[in-house]
């Protein structure tokens, strides 16, 4: 299996203090980061890629950690959450499908008991390509409250033979949502969606 080659990480930390209305008793916090690294498989047509997902775990699993710690430590204010791609030129978007398994799944682990699917994007870019990376409630996918997408990117990145992998995290809702719908508060389900 290839090993994974890391060559730069960025992370990014934003407090929202209001949008235009009343400023917010809490801020709301998001945090993204984004690992850079060679995609093993540029250049070239590879038959069986998914084998690469399992090296791609602990990776998924650091990057997690690191964003809960970006957010003051402690992961049960930890609500939202997202994961993306951006794969370079000399890559295809599948090499992107390869960070679902680990993004997702080191974000659950890392907030305990999370239910709802990642939300999830990828793209094929050069350097400084933008990626807009959905985000949603971690326990019921149809809390409106947290929809959301935080964009991320890196000026140098994806060079051709790269993947920038992200994974993004947020603490509480939209500053001022206001738009109804299944609140936080009322989750009944512990199906992942309500």
């Amino acid at each position: 299996m290839p090993e994974v080659k890391i060559r730069k990480q960025v992370r990014i930390v934003e407090e929202i203090f209001h949008e235009g209305g009343p400023v917010a008793a809490t801020p709301r916090r998001r945090a993204a980061i984004v690992t850079v690294i060679e995609n093993p498989y540029a250049g070239r047509y590879v038959e069986d890629i998914a084998p690469f997902m399992e090296d791609l775990k602990p990776l998924g699993v650091a990057m997690a950690k690191e964003l809960v710690v970006a957010l003051g430590g402690d992961p049960t204010v930890v609500d939202g959450y997202g994961k993306g791609a951006i794969v370079g030129a000399a890559g295809e978007i599948e090499h992107g499908a390869l960070w679902h398994v680990p993004g997702g799944y080191a974000m659950r682990e890392a907030l305990g008991d999370a239910l709802a699917i990642v939300p999830s994007t990828k793209k094929v870019g050069g350097p400084g390509t933008r990626l807009d990376v959905p985000v949603t409630h971690s326990d019921a996918s149809y809390v409106r409250s947290h929809f959301d997408a935080m964009e991320v990117g890196v000026s140098d990145a994806p060079r051709a033979d790269e993947i920038a992998l992200v994974l993004v995290m947020t603490c509480g809702p939209r500053v001022h949502a206001r738009v109804g719908g299944l609140a936080a508060a009322d989750i009944s389900k512990r199906d992942g969606l309500r």
